[in-house]
């Protein structure tokens, strides 16, 4: 089969990838041949799997493939239109009054992605006259969404709470809006935002306050309803951005708060506006998803059981997994810190030949100097994965003069 020579007008993108080759920090996907779970076939391997977002374990659910099968019967297997026009369906306004209730909230707008649920919210609520506070460590699709709306941009240390408010009291008699912005769990480090800190400046400062969940969701508070639960600040947290896409197993963003600002986001939220809506089946499928949320809460606590043991193991080891060079791991995103991108990218590699899957995240992802293995666990991680998973990892990190 013939293929058609690059053109020199895309020469700049061949400099750019063979740069990353000699850094040692080009890769080539990995395809899974199997469902994602705690043991799964990567390029024709069986591996354990330590790289996947499936905290409870709900992508091969049972419940979650027979509301699907149940809806593309009863409904087809996609929309056919944007939200706005012709492509909401019932089910569509089932799962969104399903998330507002599991969140204590008015109402909830679903989006295609957690990315566009935070680059669509944030560009669309405020403008140029504007200021956003963003923690440092803040996720790309929110830094995307406050560069798009134009708003002024004031970084805050991360975690810094006193800095956040030195940022305010700079830019509390300007007009314009303020808003403060954070992640709920940082999915580098695994550290957990100081969102009940946040929220009672936004309150004393009158701003607007807004959390990125997309890693606490599913993972802390009640039945894994998230940060702001965990901190117990309901009722002080204008925006909560959430996924669909991790814990709850399937795909898509959503935001939750006000009336107001759900009817402001049909509106106004250009990802929303422009984009077909979710197939039934993917709606159908993270509707059953809550319920088992609300009904098997020893996945949850699993989960946690699984996250101190590894934790605790990796330590004893030896692993730098936070809190010298990096901000401390307190949930169950746990990385391993190496530091040099290309040894960790080596590292990864062998890991895989080894039997386990554990992914290399260096420059841009992290700053330089910060490249690390992120490990993730599972409510369905055995023990006994999890002890070969440490026996692969220790044994490897010897034989590369890593440990």
């Amino acid at each position: 089969m013939s293929t058609v020579a690059a053109r020199p007008q895309l020469a700049h993108l061949t400099a750019v990838l063979d740069e990353l080759k000699q850094r040692g920090t080009f890769f080539r996907l990995r395809e899974l041949e199997d469902i994602q779970g705690p043991v799964c076939t990567y390029d024709g391997k069986k591996v354990i799997n330590l790289a996947s977002n499936n905290y409870l374990g709900l992508c091969n659910h049972p419940r979650l493939e027979e509301a699907a099968i149940r809806a593309i019967r009863d409904h087809g297997v996609g929309s056919g239109a944007v939200r706005t026009i012709a492509g909401t369906m019932r089910i569509h306004m089932e799962l969104e009054e399903k998330i507002a209730r599991f969140k204590n909230v008015e109402a909830c707008v679903v989006f295609q992605s957690g990315f566009t649920a935070n680059a669509g919210t944030v560009s669309s609520i405020l403008g140029k006259e504007d200021f956003i506070l963003s923690d440092e460590l803040n996720h790309a699709s929110i830094i995307d969404g406050a560069r798009l709306s134009k708003a002024k941009i004031k970084v805050f240390r991360h975690k810094d709470v006193a800095h956040c408010e030195e940022l305010l009291k700079e830019v509390e008699n300007e007009p314009g809006k303020k808003l403060i912005i954070t992640d709920g769990v940082f999915s580098m480090d695994g550290d957990i935002g100081p969102v009940g800190e946040l929220a009672a400046l936004a309150e004393k400062y009158g701003a607007i306050m807004m959390v990125d969940d997309a890693h606490a969701s599913g993972v802390l508070g009640r039945n894994g309803r998230g940060s702001v639960d965990h901190f117990n600040a309901h009722g002080k947290v204008d925006v909560q951005v959430g996924t669909l896409s991790k814990a709850i197993g399937a795909l898509g963003g959503y935001v939750c708060g006000s009336r107001d600002l759900i009817d402001f986001l049909y509106h106004r939220a250009r990802p929303f506006l422009f984009s077909t809506s979710h197939p039934p089946s993917v709606a159908a499928t993270c509707i059953a998803a809550f319920d088992i949320l609300e009904d098997e809460p020893e996945r949850i606590e699993r989960l946690w059981t699984n996250t101190r043991y590894f934790k605790q193991q990796l330590e004893s080891a030896g692993f730098d997994i936070g809190g010298r060079s990096t901000p401390a791991s307190e949930t169950p995103i746990i990385p391993v810190i190496l530091g040099d991108g290309r040894k960790t990218m080596e590292f990864s590699r062998e890991l895989f030949a080894q039997g386990l899957m554990a992914t290399g995240i260096a420059f841009p992802t992290v700053p330089e100097g910060k490249a690390r293995i992120r490990t993730i666990m599972t409510s369905e991680h055995t023990r006994e994965q999890l002890n070969q998973a440490l026996e692969i990892l220790t044994t490897t990190a010897k034989r590369m003069a890593i440990l």
